[in-house]
Protein backbone atom coordinates (compact mmCIF):
# COMPACT_ATOMS: atom_id res chain seq x y z
CA UNK A 1 0.00 0.00 0.00
CA UNK A 2 1.23 3.54 -0.49
CA UNK A 3 0.25 6.88 1.38
CA UNK A 4 0.09 10.14 0.22
CA UNK A 5 1.19 13.21 2.38
CA UNK A 6 -2.05 15.63 2.69
CA UNK A 7 -0.14 19.03 2.82
CA UNK A 8 -1.19 18.88 6.67
CA UNK A 9 1.80 16.20 7.34
CA UNK A 10 -1.10 13.69 7.59
CA UNK A 11 -0.61 10.58 5.55
CA UNK A 12 -3.47 9.19 4.10
CA UNK A 13 -3.76 5.10 2.42
CA UNK A 14 -4.00 5.56 -1.73
CA UNK A 15 -6.67 3.07 -1.76
CA UNK A 16 -9.49 2.56 0.65
CA UNK A 17 -12.72 1.00 0.77
CA UNK A 18 -16.33 2.61 0.23
CA UNK A 19 -19.43 1.47 1.39
CA UNK A 20 -21.75 3.84 -0.45
CA UNK A 21 -24.82 1.59 -1.06
CA UNK A 22 -23.56 -1.18 1.14
CA UNK A 23 -26.84 -1.81 3.56
CA UNK A 24 -26.43 -2.53 7.05
CA UNK A 25 -27.07 -6.25 7.45
CA UNK A 26 -24.18 -6.94 4.74
CA UNK A 27 -21.89 -3.39 5.49
CA UNK A 28 -20.46 -4.82 8.70
CA UNK A 29 -18.91 -8.27 7.23
CA UNK A 30 -17.63 -6.24 4.27
CA UNK A 31 -15.51 -3.81 6.71
CA UNK A 32 -14.30 -6.66 8.61
CA UNK A 33 -13.62 -8.71 5.07
CA UNK A 34 -11.54 -5.37 3.73
CA UNK A 35 -9.87 -4.78 6.92
CA UNK A 36 -8.64 -8.54 6.77
CA UNK A 37 -7.96 -8.36 2.98
CA UNK A 38 -5.69 -5.60 4.03
CA UNK A 39 -7.91 -2.30 3.13
CA UNK A 40 -6.92 0.48 5.78
CA UNK A 41 -8.93 3.42 4.66
CA UNK A 42 -12.57 3.03 5.48
CA UNK A 43 -15.26 5.55 3.39
CA UNK A 44 -18.33 6.20 4.43
CA UNK A 45 -20.70 8.96 4.78
CA UNK A 46 -24.33 9.68 7.12
CA UNK A 47 -26.01 9.68 4.18
CA UNK A 48 -25.44 6.18 3.23
CA UNK A 49 -26.75 5.17 6.33
CA UNK A 50 -24.63 2.48 7.38
CA UNK A 51 -21.98 4.07 10.41
CA UNK A 52 -23.02 2.18 12.91
CA UNK A 53 -21.75 -1.12 10.87
CA UNK A 54 -18.65 0.61 9.87
CA UNK A 55 -17.80 1.37 13.35
CA UNK A 56 -19.14 -2.10 14.94
CA UNK A 57 -16.72 -3.42 12.07
CA UNK A 58 -13.86 -1.38 13.01
CA UNK A 59 -13.99 -1.97 16.87
CA UNK A 60 -14.34 -5.55 16.25
CA UNK A 61 -11.24 -5.44 13.68
CA UNK A 62 -9.32 -3.88 16.91
CA UNK A 63 -10.66 -6.30 19.41
CA UNK A 64 -9.58 -9.19 17.89
CA UNK A 65 -6.55 -7.90 17.05
CA UNK A 66 -6.36 -7.41 13.28
CA UNK A 67 -5.27 -3.83 13.29
CA UNK A 68 -4.65 -0.80 15.45
CA UNK A 69 -6.89 2.01 15.72
CA UNK A 70 -3.97 4.38 14.85
CA UNK A 71 -3.35 2.29 11.24
CA UNK A 72 -7.30 2.79 10.27
CA UNK A 73 -7.97 5.87 8.21
CA UNK A 74 -11.75 6.77 8.70
CA UNK A 75 -13.44 9.02 6.85
CA UNK A 76 -17.20 10.24 6.50
CA UNK A 77 -19.19 12.22 5.43
CA UNK A 78 -21.95 15.34 6.25
CA UNK A 79 -24.53 15.74 3.98
CA UNK A 80 -27.01 18.42 1.89
CA UNK A 81 -29.01 19.00 5.27
CA UNK A 82 -26.05 19.22 7.64
CA UNK A 83 -24.89 21.90 5.87
CA UNK A 84 -24.58 25.04 8.45
CA UNK A 85 -22.30 26.05 11.51
CA UNK A 86 -24.89 24.24 14.25
CA UNK A 87 -26.31 21.78 12.00
CA UNK A 88 -22.58 20.53 11.06
CA UNK A 89 -21.72 20.62 14.84
CA UNK A 90 -24.66 18.15 15.57
CA UNK A 91 -23.74 15.96 12.73
CA UNK A 92 -20.48 15.63 13.43
CA UNK A 93 -21.60 14.37 16.96
CA UNK A 94 -23.93 12.12 15.32
CA UNK A 95 -21.61 10.65 12.87
CA UNK A 96 -19.07 9.70 15.96
CA UNK A 97 -21.29 8.04 18.18
CA UNK A 98 -22.73 6.30 14.68
CA UNK A 99 -18.93 5.09 14.14
CA UNK A 100 -17.73 4.64 18.08
CA UNK A 101 -14.37 6.75 17.45
CA UNK A 102 -12.99 9.32 19.63
CA UNK A 103 -12.09 11.35 16.51
CA UNK A 104 -12.14 11.29 12.30
CA UNK A 105 -9.43 10.96 10.43
CA UNK A 106 -11.52 12.73 7.52
CA UNK A 107 -14.38 14.62 7.35
CA UNK A 108 -16.11 16.08 4.00
CA UNK A 109 -18.79 17.96 3.11
CA UNK A 110 -20.71 15.73 0.86
CA UNK A 111 -22.06 18.08 -2.04
CA UNK A 112 -21.51 21.91 -3.09
CA UNK A 113 -24.90 22.59 -1.97
CA UNK A 114 -26.44 24.21 1.29
CA UNK A 115 -24.78 26.68 3.71
CA UNK A 116 -21.75 24.60 3.13
CA UNK A 117 -19.60 28.05 4.04
CA UNK A 118 -21.35 27.33 7.82
CA UNK A 119 -20.60 23.95 7.71
CA UNK A 120 -16.87 24.70 6.64
CA UNK A 121 -16.16 27.01 9.56
CA UNK A 122 -17.53 24.45 12.05
CA UNK A 123 -14.84 21.78 10.55
CA UNK A 124 -12.49 24.41 10.79
CA UNK A 125 -13.06 24.61 14.43
CA UNK A 126 -13.19 20.98 14.77
CA UNK A 127 -9.97 20.59 13.11
CA UNK A 128 -8.56 22.70 15.39
CA UNK A 129 -9.60 21.00 18.36
CA UNK A 130 -8.13 17.88 17.31
CA UNK A 131 -11.28 16.40 16.77
CA UNK A 132 -10.65 15.55 12.88
CA UNK A 133 -6.97 15.23 11.64
CA UNK A 134 -7.98 16.34 7.89
CA UNK A 135 -11.00 17.94 6.07
CA UNK A 136 -11.77 18.33 3.01
CA UNK A 137 -14.50 18.35 0.12
CA UNK A 138 -16.79 16.39 -2.57
CA UNK A 139 -17.94 16.96 -5.67
CA UNK A 140 -17.12 20.34 -5.84
CA UNK A 141 -15.32 21.43 -9.22
CA UNK A 142 -12.68 23.74 -10.38
CA UNK A 143 -14.77 26.64 -10.06
CA UNK A 144 -16.36 25.99 -6.56
CA UNK A 145 -13.26 24.44 -5.21
CA UNK A 146 -11.26 28.29 -5.84
CA UNK A 147 -14.01 29.71 -4.60
CA UNK A 148 -13.83 27.86 -1.47
CA UNK A 149 -10.51 28.20 -1.24
CA UNK A 150 -10.41 31.92 -1.47
CA UNK A 151 -12.74 32.51 1.63
CA UNK A 152 -11.69 30.14 4.03
CA UNK A 153 -8.66 30.08 6.39
CA UNK A 154 -8.18 26.08 6.34
CA UNK A 155 -7.90 25.07 2.90
CA UNK A 156 -10.06 21.67 2.18
CA UNK A 157 -6.94 18.49 2.15
CA UNK A 158 -8.88 16.07 0.05
CA UNK A 159 -11.23 16.81 -2.92
CA UNK A 160 -13.33 13.51 -4.00
CA UNK A 161 -14.77 13.67 -7.15
CA UNK A 162 -16.21 11.17 -9.14
CA UNK A 163 -13.22 10.07 -11.66
CA UNK A 164 -12.58 7.34 -14.06
CA UNK A 165 -11.80 6.70 -17.81
CA UNK A 166 -14.70 8.13 -19.27
CA UNK A 167 -14.96 11.38 -16.92
CA UNK A 168 -10.95 12.13 -15.88
CA UNK A 169 -11.31 15.64 -14.57
CA UNK A 170 -8.10 17.19 -15.98
CA UNK A 171 -9.25 20.40 -15.64
CA UNK A 172 -10.19 20.07 -11.62
CA UNK A 173 -6.69 17.78 -11.18
CA UNK A 174 -4.63 20.41 -12.43
CA UNK A 175 -6.16 23.04 -10.04
CA UNK A 176 -6.11 20.38 -7.22
CA UNK A 177 -2.54 20.31 -7.93
CA UNK A 178 -2.06 24.17 -7.87
CA UNK A 179 -3.85 24.70 -4.42
CA UNK A 180 -1.96 21.31 -3.03
CA UNK A 181 -5.28 19.28 -2.38
CA UNK A 182 -5.12 15.67 -2.67
CA UNK A 183 -7.56 14.39 -4.84
CA UNK A 184 -9.48 10.81 -4.48
CA UNK A 185 -11.82 9.44 -7.04
CA UNK A 186 -14.80 7.54 -6.32
CA UNK A 187 -16.89 5.24 -8.65
CA UNK A 188 -13.42 4.77 -10.69
CA UNK A 189 -15.93 1.81 -12.62
CA UNK A 190 -18.91 4.14 -13.07
CA UNK A 191 -20.69 1.17 -11.62
CA UNK A 192 -19.67 -0.56 -14.91
CA UNK A 193 -21.68 1.74 -16.72
CA UNK A 194 -21.41 3.03 -20.36
CA UNK A 195 -19.72 -0.20 -21.36
CA UNK A 196 -16.70 0.86 -19.06
CA UNK A 197 -15.92 -3.14 -18.26
CA UNK A 198 -16.15 -3.68 -21.93
CA UNK A 199 -14.15 -1.36 -23.28
CA UNK A 200 -11.77 -2.83 -25.94
CA UNK A 201 -8.61 -0.24 -24.88
CA UNK A 202 -8.86 -1.26 -21.33
CA UNK A 203 -9.59 -5.18 -22.65
CA UNK A 204 -6.27 -4.74 -24.72
CA UNK A 205 -4.31 -3.12 -21.21
CA UNK A 206 -5.91 -5.35 -19.61
CA UNK A 207 -4.33 -8.64 -21.60
CA UNK A 208 -1.07 -7.10 -21.94
CA UNK A 209 -0.34 -7.07 -18.60
CA UNK A 210 -2.22 -10.01 -17.44
CA UNK A 211 -4.77 -8.05 -15.17
CA UNK A 212 -7.79 -7.47 -14.70
CA UNK A 213 -9.78 -3.94 -16.61
CA UNK A 214 -11.04 -3.32 -12.93
CA UNK A 215 -6.70 -3.00 -11.89
CA UNK A 216 -6.56 -1.38 -15.12
CA UNK A 217 -8.64 1.27 -13.97
CA UNK A 218 -7.66 1.57 -10.70
CA UNK A 219 -3.40 1.51 -11.93
CA UNK A 220 -4.36 4.25 -14.02
CA UNK A 221 -5.56 6.58 -11.08
CA UNK A 222 -3.08 5.32 -8.59
CA UNK A 223 -0.44 6.81 -11.12
CA UNK A 224 -1.66 10.02 -11.77
CA UNK A 225 -1.41 10.70 -7.59
CA UNK A 226 -5.44 9.87 -6.86
CA UNK A 227 -6.71 8.11 -4.17
CA UNK A 228 -9.17 5.13 -5.03
CA UNK A 229 -12.25 3.76 -2.82
CA UNK A 230 -13.24 0.76 -5.43
CA UNK A 231 -16.37 -1.03 -3.62
CA UNK A 232 -17.15 -4.09 -3.24
CA UNK A 233 -18.81 -6.88 -0.79
CA UNK A 234 -17.34 -9.92 -2.28
CA UNK A 235 -13.98 -11.37 -0.61
CA UNK A 236 -12.06 -12.12 -4.18
CA UNK A 237 -13.02 -8.67 -5.51
CA UNK A 238 -11.84 -7.02 -2.74
CA UNK A 239 -8.05 -9.08 -3.06
CA UNK A 240 -8.80 -8.28 -7.02
CA UNK A 241 -8.44 -4.98 -6.22
CA UNK A 242 -6.11 -4.56 -3.83
CA UNK A 243 -3.95 -6.10 -5.87
CA UNK A 244 -2.58 -3.22 -8.51
CA UNK A 245 0.72 -2.05 -6.49
CA UNK A 246 3.24 -4.97 -8.25
CA UNK A 247 3.18 -3.42 -12.12
CA UNK A 248 2.32 -0.46 -14.12
CA UNK A 249 1.03 0.91 -16.48
CA UNK A 250 3.89 2.45 -19.55
CA UNK A 251 3.29 6.06 -21.65
CA UNK A 252 1.51 4.64 -24.29
CA UNK A 253 -0.96 2.70 -22.05
CA UNK A 254 -1.81 5.76 -20.53
CA UNK A 255 -2.14 8.19 -23.68
CA UNK A 256 -5.29 5.18 -24.68
CA UNK A 257 -7.04 5.69 -21.85
CA UNK A 258 -6.61 9.24 -21.74
CA UNK A 259 -8.52 9.28 -25.73
CA UNK A 260 -11.33 7.40 -23.71
CA UNK A 261 -12.61 11.05 -22.05
CA UNK A 262 -16.17 11.29 -22.63
CA UNK A 263 -15.78 14.76 -20.55
CA UNK A 264 -19.11 14.38 -19.03
CA UNK A 265 -20.29 12.43 -15.78
CA UNK A 266 -21.67 9.15 -15.68
CA UNK A 267 -23.13 8.90 -11.78
CA UNK A 268 -23.68 12.22 -10.71
CA UNK A 269 -24.03 16.22 -12.52
CA UNK A 270 -25.07 18.79 -10.13
CA UNK A 271 -25.50 21.34 -13.46
CA UNK A 272 -29.01 19.57 -14.29
CA UNK A 273 -31.93 20.98 -11.62
CA UNK A 274 -33.38 17.60 -12.47
CA UNK A 275 -30.20 16.18 -10.13
CA UNK A 276 -30.21 18.78 -7.56
CA UNK A 277 -33.65 18.30 -6.58
CA UNK A 278 -32.62 14.23 -6.25
CA UNK A 279 -30.18 15.15 -3.94
CA UNK A 280 -32.17 17.32 -1.98
CA UNK A 281 -35.05 14.93 -1.44
CA UNK A 282 -32.29 11.86 -1.30
CA UNK A 283 -32.96 10.80 2.16
CA UNK A 284 -36.04 9.46 4.51
CA UNK A 285 -34.31 9.74 7.69
CA UNK A 286 -36.22 12.43 9.68
CA UNK A 287 -33.60 13.59 11.20
CA UNK A 288 -31.73 14.49 7.69
CA UNK A 289 -34.48 15.75 5.69
CA UNK A 290 -35.35 18.35 8.34
CA UNK A 291 -34.33 21.53 6.60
Amino acid sequence: MNYVSLYNGVNMPQEGFGVFQVPEPACKEAVLNAVRTGYRLIDTASSYQNEEAVGAAVREAIADGLVKRENLFIATKAYIQEMGYENLKAAFVRSLEKLGLDYLDLYLIHMPLGDYYGAWRAMEELYREGEIRAIGVCNFDAARLMDLCYNVEVKPMVNQIERHPHYQRTEELAVMKKLGIQPEGWAPFAQGRKGMFTEPVLQEIAAKHGRTVAQVILRWNIQQGVIVIPKSVHKERMEENLAIWDFALDGEDMEKIAALNKNCPSMLDCSRPSEIDRLYNYLNDPVLTTL
